[in-house]
């Protein structure tokens, strides 16, 4: 092999290894990005739920206070229990 062959040879070695190279390091940027950008909107999507989980954890706690109430209201406008009239045989 001439001189010329191998030196164009080494170009195109030297040439595909900087592309796979910079193709590897911006594949791993972009991944790096991504990762970042997931962890911040997980972070917020999670603060947001544990927020509404509190709230709605205080209205049902709220409403079976309320249904307490009621239940206690509606014992005592029905007065207390009826008992079964039972017919004497004889």
């Amino acid at each position: 092999m001439t001189t010329e062959t191998w030196t164009t040879v080494i170009s195109a070695v030297g040439i595909v290894l900087t592309l796979g190279a910079s193709l590897f390091a911006a594949g791993a940027w972009m991944t790096r990005r991504i990762d970042d950008r997931i962890d911040a909107v997980d972070e917020k999507i999670s603060t947001r739920i544990d927020a509404v989980d509190e709230k709605l954890g205080t209205r049902i706690d709220s409403v079976a206070a309320d249904v307490t109430d009621l239940k206690i209201s509606v014992a005592r406008l029905e007065g207390p229990p009826r008992h079964l009239l039972t017919a004497g045989r004889g």
